[in-house]
């Protein structure tokens, strides 16, 4: 049976992509379908790409975001009216719930720009974590996939896979390598989840 994802997003979509690139032509194809994309910034191009698949997108209104706890019920009560299966976060930059993490228990997946534990936590995202893990003069970083829980990058790891950190790397240098590894081990890692779930 086809499990049904829903992917949160906050910009442009890149893992988003890969996903959904995934469940049409990749090793996702034929075990899972995207069905939702949930936008927390309305000018996202995720929600153009989206749309542009005929994939149903919501965008949260600024009213909204400022009530967490709103947000969170609205997205549970359109996830539960679909029939998700599995949450993937894609750059999303909004808290979840306890509610939405206890109903979609180890169900939940986010991917981290670093060799979780290490460069995460609360302030970690992005640019902040390549220059971080240049400037402690890592040899090695990466990419982890992990369940969403409570904390900040604290959910239990599913999937990491290591990048060599060269010398002469820039904090974008080895974003874009990052990069490259996060669009690769995502779909591995939501096929194992798929895979224990039946």
């Amino acid at each position: 049976m086809i499990k049904h994802i829903a992917i949160l997003v906050s910009g442009n979509g890149s893992n988003m992509r890969a996903i959904i690139n995934a469940t049409k032509r990749g090793i996702l194809k034929k075990i899972a379908k995207v069905i939702l994309v949930i936008s927390s910034n309305p000018t996202a191009y995720a929600i153009k790409y989206a749309e542009c698949e005929n994939i149903s997108t919501i965008c949260v209104r600024n009213s909204e975001l400022k009530n967490e706890n709103f947000l969170n019920c609205m997205i549970l009560r359109e996830l539960q009216n679909i029939k998700v299966d599995i949450i993937c976060l894609a750059g999303y930059t909004r808290i979840i719930s306890r509610n939405l993490i206890d109903t979609y228990h180890n169900r939940i997946l986010n991917i981290h720009p670093s060799l979780l534990p290490k460069f995460g936590g609360k302030g970690m995202y992005g640019i902040r974590v390549h220059k971080a893990v240049i400037e402690s003069r890592e040899t090695k970083s990466g990419a982890t996939v992990h369940f969403v829980d409570e904390g900040y990058d604290t959910g239990s790891i599913i999937m990491q896979q290591e990048v060599k950190v060269l010398k002469t790397d820039t904090p974008n240098d080895l974003a874009n390598r990052v990069l490259n590894v996060e669009h690769e081990i995502y779909p591995k890692a939501i096929k194992k989840i798929i895979e224990n779930l039946k």
